[in-house]
């Protein structure tokens, strides 16, 4: 507990930056709020990175509006995956009520109801908000293995498919491109293509196609294709105030593989298209990382280090990275590492897991006066342990803090209103439409069939063989014959019947 007097001023002090930042909330000495130790967050500092943590209820998605609110106050842009809609409210002007201005009063918030600039979206189009989709290509083998959940050697495999698509001109814009890939290179036409670079098993292509099947069955199908999405219509500002960027996933439980992974294509896009820009006065953009645990879980020694580089990196762009968990310990140490601000609401230690997470939270802050493995666990919602980096990079003094309250609404948006903003969005009609060019399947049918046509062709040419005498006729198969009965055509023939089929049950659906 903060019990001596000396805890004010040192607190007082260590926030006491210059410039503009982020204000978070005021310092409690025991249970009294102190509005002259103001704790905040320097903008200079955002692109370091941070961590939003704590058990589930215990506030961690105001205060990530909150954070969203000033961040667009600044004409910062901000993205954030709102999984349950509860984050749409930030479109709309808060709702005033006794208690929230008593509340307000006492940490000095001067509170005024305010809507922040919104873009909704949905991954797939598969909700309300604006689809959002990515090509085969662009997402890459290293992330579709994570989806799929393949091993190092399936993994590897995977790799020489999209590197054999690449030479071959055969673009993989959605899966049944993927698929149709797929099913030439284990035909009998198609073996020999990958011998002199090792090969693709059998084995190893039935594992990925199962894979790429379940994964259909999820839905993916309508997250991968064109228009892909631009992550530069992120970064959009309007009347000085950033845009705030929603993601919506409807039933997150039945894919949280590709919903963590498609946040990283999200963050790897951007650090692959944005300039180098250094250390600046406040990021382009704040990407919230929500549910950083799927991320991680069950994740290979390659692909974390891709992820520990890209957070390292992606700061140099203007682009500050908040992950929100439960626990610090969700985040390997590589990661953790890099982030300069911490914002840790309410653990709880019920069982000997909570108590163990406890503790390896406690040994991620700096030294203080407070007893964190108690005060941890007796934080109120709407208060947090809260550390920062200063404008020279030394992190502050711990402080435990009651946040400031969001002055856009507190409350899911209305159905009603969330139709009028994506209906009235300048990137709805860039995405609502689904474009189907040509890519590496309807390339490989037409190769089957100007095969086929070529070999009919061929065979009208030549002459009728003479009639044997004495000896009864065999019956010799035609050309068409031969190439229906081959197992290339075969082997096409149910990849375009499933897809056909696939194409009327969707058409079916569309129309309900």
């Amino acid at each position: 507990m903060a019990e001596t007097p000396d805890v004010v001023e040192t607190v007082k002090q260590g926030y006491a930056f210059e410039g503009p930042a982020i204000e978070l909330g005021a310092l409690l000495v025991d249970g009294e709020p102190k509005p002259e130790a103001a704790v905040r967050i320097p903008l200079s500092m955002v692109n370091r990175h941070g961590l939003v943590a704590g058990a589930t209820g215990t506030g961690k998605t105001k205060t990530l509006q909150l954070m969203a609110e000033q961040l667009s106050a600044a004409g910062v842009a901000v993205f954030a995956a709102d999984i349950k809609g509860d984050l749409s409210g930030v479109s709309q002007p808060g709702q005033e009520s006794d208690k929230l201005l008593a509340r307000t009063k006492t940490i000095g918030q001067e509170w005024t109801a305010t809507g922040f600039p919104t873009e909704f979206y949905a991954l797939g189009g598969q909700g309300t908000g604006i689809p959002v989709r990515a090509t085969i290509t662009s997402f890459g083998p290293v992330l579709l293995s994570k989806v799929l959940g393949l091993n190092d050697v399936q993994e590897s495999s995977l790799g020489l498919i999209f590197h054999y698509a690449d030479k071959q001109g055969l673009t993989l814009l959605d899966l049944k491109d993927l698929r149709a890939v797929i099913t030439h290179l284990t035909s009998d036409e198609g073996k020999d293509d990958l011998k002199e670079l090792g090969g693709l098993s059998a084995a190893t292509a039935g594992v990925i196609l199962r894979s790429l099947i379940g994964f259909a069955d999820q839905g993916a199908e309508a997250f991968f294709g064109e228009p892909e999405f631009d992550t530069a219509d992120l970064m959009q500002a309007r009347d000085g105030k950033g845009v705030i960027s929603l993601l919506e996933l409807p039933n997150l439980q039945d894919r949280p593989a590709l919903f963590s992974t498609f946040l990283m294509w999200l963050l790897a896009d951007l650090f692959h298209d944005l300039p180098e820009v250094g250390d600046m006065d406040k990021p382009k953009l704040v990407f919230f990382f929500d549910e950083a645990h799927l991320l991680f879980a069950d994740a290979s020694k390659a692909f974390l280090s891709a992820i520990a580089q890209t957070v390292r990196l992606i700061r140099s762009k203007g682009v500050g990275v908040f992950f929100v968990t439960q626990t610090p310990k969700d985040v390997p140490d590589d990661v953790l590492a890099q982030l300069g601000s911490r914002v840790q609401h309410q653990l709880r230690a019920h069982t000997p897991n909570d108590a163990k997470a406890l503790k390896a939270t406690v040994s991620t802050f700096p030294t203080s006066t407070y007893d964190l493995a108690e005060v941890l666990t007796q934080l109120g919602i709407g208060e947090a342990i809260v550390t920062v980096m200063n404008e020279k990079g030394a992190p502050t003094p711990v402080a435990w803090t009651r946040l400031r309250a969001p002055q856009s609404l507190m409350a899911p948006a209305t159905a009603e209103q969330l139709t009028a903003a994506v209906q009235g969005s300048q990137f709805n009609a860039k995405y609502s439409q689904v474009i189907d060019r040509e890519s590496a399947y309807e390339k490989l049918a037409a190769a089957v069939q100007a095969g086929a046509a070529q070999a009919e062709a061929e065979k009208q040419d030549q002459p009728a063989p003479e009639p044997k005498a004495q000896r009864p006729q065999k019956h010799e198969k035609s050309v068409v014959e031969q190439v229906v009965g081959s197992s290339a055509f075969k082997q096409f023939a149910r990849t375009a019947g499933r897809e056909i089929v696939r194409g009327l049950f969707g058409a079916a659906r569309r129309r309900r």
